[in-house]
């Protein structure tokens, strides 16, 4: 646990404020996305992070202002997870071939 710590975290409550929707919606959507990972402490409290806030606010978006259904939402956020991987993968190759044209 000395990691969290390091950063901010926020309980479920405070959570859920900050993004506008009910305690309820979030431990919902927390059995419906991997995405969402909060820690938990020895008591099992919930722990967010801002990291995990992003996800969760793009979640939101996706489903309440995009219109998208849960699994919409599930795709899209896989669809995205996937090009950032590629773009990550292209970045790194094209680091080495500079590094190899010197």
């Amino acid at each position: 646990m000395g990691e969290l710590q390091d950063f901010k975290t926020y309980r479920i409550g405070e959570a859920a404020r900050l993004l506008g929707v009910k305690t309820y919606v979030l431990r919902f959507w927390e059995g419906e996305f991997e995405e969402i990972e909060p820690y938990r402490t020895e008591s099992g409290q919930r722990l967010y992070t801002e990291e995990n806030l992003e996800v969760i606010r793009e979640i939101k978006r996706l489903l309440y202002d995009e219109g998208l259904t849960i699994e919409g939402a599930k795709r899209k956020l896989h669809s995205r997870e996937n090009s950032d991987i590629l773009l990550d993968i292209r970045d790194e190759l094209l680091a080495m071939k500079q590094l190899l044209s010197r």
